[in-house]
């Protein structure tokens, strides 16, 4: 892929988080997700790629844009598979919540895992620990190797997870082997992505959460050096069927990096909405400006840049056709 587009990227992620953003603490966690979809959508026209979305805001009959299946781009350019999720936590801007994304991933076409709607149970690390743990492994075992190998008691390892009651049993074990933890109320992907960032103070990110965000965390990870292991959970026939149907035999093996994001180059770009810890939310400014933080990554080059950008927004044609749409629907 063209080094260029990951500027693209960014435009798009910047544009979905701008519309959210004005959602915040509304309560109304389908507007705001709508509005970043459409935002991310309209903005893919623009962009040369052609490209085919394998994650995204559901099947074709569930979905009214940015569905499975969807053709994205402007027909022009490389052909790509296309993985978003336009408002990564909707519950957390619904709330006025911290670390609210939004989020996208590209990798040459055939490289990305069309991952059924369904849970993952997942192991993600960063780049001291990546290739040496396994999530066949039980936890405590996991737990005592990563100490082991980056030379601290267990007393000083720092996990993150999911505050979800399906967790509770890990949660017990956390806390009886005595780890640091740190609770997560929303926001798969980004917990995921906590410890590759050298500044997290995330040692690991343990637990289920969505497989299509286990996806797009995988590629972030690839940029960032990281590792992701991940293994569905089918809790049904119908879900098992629909596995095999998708290509994926025995969909209780673990999935490593290669089967989820292929072996060719990815590129990762995400916005904030909301502050967090990887980046700060968007930014109200006087004059009708608005800031955004960004971060955009390649894992050919494993080049990580943050992009801090101050936007005039009538100059925004598609965010003020987003924000329109949005006041006409709250009227």
């Amino acid at each position: 892929m063209e080094r260029e587009l990951a500027l693209e990227f960014v435009r798009i992620t910047e544009l979905a988080a701008l519309s959210a953003a004005g959602w915040m603490g509304r309560g109304d966690k389908i507007g705001a997700d709508g509005a970043a979809t459409a935002a991310m959508r309209a903005m893919f026209d623009t962009v040369s790629i052609r490209g085919t979305v394998v994650i995204g805001e559901g099947e074709m009959d569930e979905a009214p844009m940015l569905y499975i299946g969807e053709q994205v781009g402007n027909g022009t350019g490389p052909e790509v598979d296309v993985a978003v999720d336009p408002l990564e936590g909707t519950e957390l801007v619904a709330k006025g919540l911290n670390n609210a994304l939004a989020v996208l991933a590209i990798a040459g076409k055939g490289n990305l895992l069309h991952a059924p709607d369904m849970y993952m149970d997942k192991l993600a690390v960063g780049p001291e620990l990546a290739g040496r743990l396994s999530l066949e492994d039980p936890l405590e075992t996991t737990l005592t190797k990563a100490a082991e190998l980056l030379g601290k008691p267990l007393s000083n390892l720092t996990v993150m997870i999911l505050d979800r009651d399906r967790h509770r049993q890990q949660i017990e074990i956390l806390r009886r082997v005595g780890v640091r933890i740190k609770l997560l109320s929303d926001g798969d992907v980004a917990g995921a992505m906590a410890p590759a960032m050298a500044d997290s103070g995330i040692d690991l990110y343990v637990g289920s959460g969505g497989a299509p965000e286990g996806v797009i965390a995988a590629a972030a990870l690839r940029c960032l050096g990281g590792e992701l292991q991940g293994r569905l959970r089918p809790s049904s026939q119908e879900e098992e069927n629909r596995c095999i149907a998708m290509g994926l035999t025995d969909p209780h093996r673990i999935l490593t990096m290669e089967d989820m994001v292929g072996t060719e180059d990815v590129i990762f770009a995400a916005t904030g909405i909301t502050p967090g810890e990887i980046l700060s939310g968007v930014r109200y400014l006087p004059g009708n400006r608005a800031e955004t933080h960004s971060i955009v990554m390649r894992a050919k080059t494993r080049t990580i840049r943050f992009i801090q950008s101050n936007h005039y927004l009538p100059n925004k044609p598609i965010f003020g056709q987003v924000q329109s749409e949005a006041a006409a629907s709250r009227a």
